[in-house]
């Protein structure tokens, strides 16, 4: 990665445990309606997606569950931590999207919020589908022995 690219997507803030709990099938990139507040925050890195959720009510798409810390040093126009934010997407995409949504089974799960090139802040947003007990079992074995592998590879 250029220097330049990794400083612009320098404050991300990742889902960590949805890569754990759920198999990733399609990742969308959306805009976020932010205030702001909401955005000075996010520069410094004090946002929590672990328990964020997106939902599609009368074909516009939200961000629910997402806490972002109030900023400090904005008096009394600081926002509310846990909102619902509108998520920015086309048309067409929602429309995808809501499709898939009927059937059983899939999600709409955040993974990390980062901030382009250009300065705006977006949300890495993925359809997923939960993953079965067995299957976090034998992800984590697996991964185990993958590390193993590399450490008996260095000797």
């Amino acid at each position: 990665m250029a220097k330049e690219e990794k400083k612009s997507r320098w404050p991300r803030i990742k889902n960590k445990k949805a890569f754990h709990d759920y198999e990733i099938l399609d990742k969308i990139e959306a805009g976020l309606e932010l205030k702001g507040s909401e955005v000075k925050s996010l520069r410094k890195g004090s946002a929590d997606l672990n328990a964020a959720y997106a939902r599609i009510y009368n074909n516009e798409c939200f961000l629910i569950g997402c806490k972002i810390e109030p900023y400090k040093e904005a008096t009394y126009n600081n926002h509310d931590p846990e909102r619902k934010r509108k998520l920015l997407l086309h048309k067409a995409q929602i429309k995808r999207l809501h499709t898939k949504l009927d059937q059983k089974g899939y999600s709409l799960i955040p993974l990390a919020i980062y901030f382009n090139d250009r300065g705006t802040a977006k949300l890495e947003l993925a359809l997923a589908r939960g993953k079965k007990k067995y299957d976090k079992r034998a992800a984590i074995k697996e991964k185990d022995l993958k590390r193993d592998m590399q450490r008996y590879a260095k000797y």
